[in-house]
């Protein structure tokens, strides 16, 4: 039996202008956009990743109520939800070409506990460590 996680869930602010960042300026591809009334299926996937997704999902009903869904957007907002880790072959390598497209960072390249490592966020908000693969 096979079994693994396939979709992680990020919740947005806006899920065209998410589109627009992750495809656009990360590289991902979308895999899925498929819409039911107001609820929107968003996912996208990263090239050398094609059985993962990253669902780009809006806080809103029906999985949230109102009130609840204007708090996650909030907390978001700030960056206080747990970052999401990027792996790449050269950190620096990818920090120019990211900055080129128009990725704020947060965080240039450092060389820190045996690799390099960036931080940027989405904007949404969500914040994203990206960090070198370790060689051999």
């Amino acid at each position: 039996m096979s079994q693994g996680v396939g979709v992680v869930g990020l919740y947005v602010r806006d899920q065209d202008e998410a589109l627009q960042f992750y495809v656009g300026k990360l590289g991902f591809r979308v895999h899925t956009d498929a819409r039911n009334g107001d609820y929107r299926w968003l996912t996208v996937q990263h090239p050398d990743q094609p059985s993962f997704q990253l669902g780009l999902f809006a806080p809103q009903p029906p999985a949230l109520d109102a009130a609840t869904a204007q708090t996650v957007r909030e907390i978001v907002a700030k960056g206080a939800m747990p970052p999401l880790v990027l792996i790449v072959d050269d950190c620096c390598a990818a920090y120019e070409r990211m900055r080129a497209r128009g990725v704020e960072f947060t965080q240039e390249p450092v060389d820190r506990y045996g690799a390099v490592d960036a931080g940027f966020r989405d904007p949404s908000g969500n914040g994203w460590k990206m960090i070198e693969a370790r060689r051999g």
